[in-house]
């Protein structure tokens, strides 16, 4: 009894029960819900024995005794109480069989009281430990919910019960985990950092940790990132640059673009390439534009009390850009929730948020509306007839994306695409029609005439020529969309 109590826990002890007793075996409350229920045999009346268990198990608890035993039919019911912790109510251990029962099965039974008790109150602590971790990861997940959509008071007050407090100014690792359990990394990590970063597991990517990390000075290579890689032998990690607490969703898809060049090096990590934000390019005009072109959307008011207001759905558009159909997952909602939600927004700014150049659109306004920095003057500046200034032109996205200092940002996002271009000829036209055909895989492939395997392969290579992540969420298409257009309006004229 007590090598089964230790290597199986009371589940493989109550099976044994059942077999010596041969009969049924469980634990149950005192209200008579079974806990653990076992029968010798499944076609035997089991579910007979069940129901004899708990009325007695609930005659036992109202007399108030330590042990019962009954008889009917042609069952006999034997009940022991077991000990128990104080804070936790005592099980009862419940054996039913035909009779007559085996010689011994009382003495038998008391004697296995004492590992039962010793089992269930150990699996209680686990259960219980269980539910504690699992609360202080939602808690986590929550906290990094709100920095990514820029509530930050709520999220410091949040993390303050949690600790450590929030770093400013941080660095983002995104770590992905392959063949080895995330729980085992995120100890590792939390060990490696000396308990200052912020580790969340992802809620969207299984195999990923989220790391929050304090940026210290002088450490431009991202020092945790590189020690996680070398410690763990079957992991890949990506690094942000360093960037202001308010700036962590930016900072978290640095890292997830820089994930994807990982995966090609030896050394396994990976540091995001300098590159401005297309948000703060845009300047004045461009959060002009954006609050424009989300004003129906932020103004929503729902019918009903249990609708979706606009904040809400807000944050379904950036999470569905984000991470595309697994933004179910990091909300929390089903996917019918989903399709409605993404349907009124739909309705609400008349897009097509099937189309590329829609997704582009919002996804840069709404980063636009996440750069507090960014100044919204009340009066928008009037230059000369015809000059990209004027608010005729500036009103619309291509208005933005005539903006010179646009321009200076698509040729800097483009240009590793020119030493591309010159050793594999495919790579551009392949990334133009990936773009053109709604950056679906089957649609490009058939475009340019090759297998859907080939199309992958191709855009795979570019994830490591352009160090973005092109084929996973989030994808640098709606930049690279913009950055084409940007060209496109320019060289047109």
């Amino acid at each position: 009894m007590h090598g089964l109590a230790r290597s199986g826990g009371s589940q493989e002890l109550l099976r044994w029960v059942s077999g010596r007793a041969e009969g049924w075996a469980g634990l149950l409350g005192g209200d008579g819900t079974v806990l653990h229920g076992v029968a010798r045999a499944p076609d035997s009346s089991g579910i007979g024995s069940a129901d004899l268990a708990v009325e007695g198990a609930r005659e036992l608890t109202a007399l108030g005794a330590r042990s019962l035993a009954f008889d009917k039919g042609a069952h006999t019911a034997l009940l022991y109480s077991l000990d128990a912790p104080p804070d936790v109510p005592a099980p009862v251990l419940a054996v039913v069989g035909r009779r007559p029962l085996p010689e011994g099965l009382s003495t038998l039974l008391a004697d296995a009281a004492l590992p039962l008790s010793m089992c269930w109150a150990a699996e209680t602590v686990e259960r219980k430990r269980r539910r504690v971790d699992l609360a202080e990861s939602r808690g986590r997940e929550a906290v990094l919910h709100l920095l990514m959509t820029g509530q930050l008071s709520i999220a410091h007050q949040v993390a303050g019960a949690l600790k450590p407090s929030l770093p400013d100014p941080v660095r983002v690792c995104v770590v992905e985990c392959a063949g080895r359990d995330r729980d085992e990394v995120a100890r590792i990590c939390a060990d490696l950092s000396g308990g200052r970063s912020w580790i969340v597991r992802c809620p969207v990517y299984a195999r990923h940790l989220i790391l929050v990390v304090p940026a210290e000075p002088g450490q431009s290579d991202g020092r945790l990132g590189p020690q996680v890689a070398s410690v763990v032998d079957d992991c890949v990690v990506g690094i942000s640059e360093d960037a202001a607490l308010a700036d962590t969703a930016t900072a978290y898809r640095q890292a997830f673009h820089a994930l994807a060049v990982a995966r090609g090096l030896p050394e396994r990590h990976a540091r995001f390439g300098s590159a401005p934000e297309l948000a703060l390019v845009t300047g004045a005009e461009g959060a002009r534009w954006a609050d424009a072109l989300l004003a129906p959307l932020l103004t929503h008011l729902p019918r009903r009390g249990q609708d979706p207001g606009s904040q809400e759905l807000a944050a379904t558009l950036a999470s569905w850009l984000a991470f595309s159909s697994h933004a179910t997952e990091h909300l929390k909602i089903h996917r019918n929730t989903l399709a409605a939600r993404l349907r009124l927004i739909g309705e609400l700014l008349d897009m097509d948020l099937n189309k590329v150049a829609d997704q582009s659109a919002l996804d840069l306004a709404l980063s636009i509306r996440a750069t507090p920095a960014l100044p919204r003057p009340a009066r928008p500046a009037v230059g000369p007839p015809g000059s990209v200034h004027t608010p005729e032109c500036v009103r619309t996205l291509d208005g933005i994306l005539r903006l010179p200092a646009v321009r200076s940002w698509a040729t800097q996002q483009l240009r590793p695409l020119g030493d591309a271009e010159a050793a594999t000829g495919p790579s551009y036209s392949t990334l133009r029609t990936w773009l053109e055909h709604e950056a679906q895989l089957g649609a490009t492939a058939t475009a340019l005439g090759i297998s859907v395997p080939g199309a992958r392969k191709r855009l795979t290579r570019l994830e490591s020529v352009l160090q973005r992540s092109l084929l996973r969420s989030p994808s640098a298409r709606y930049d690279l969309w913009l950055a084409f257009r940007a060209l496109d309006l320019t060289d047109g004229g």
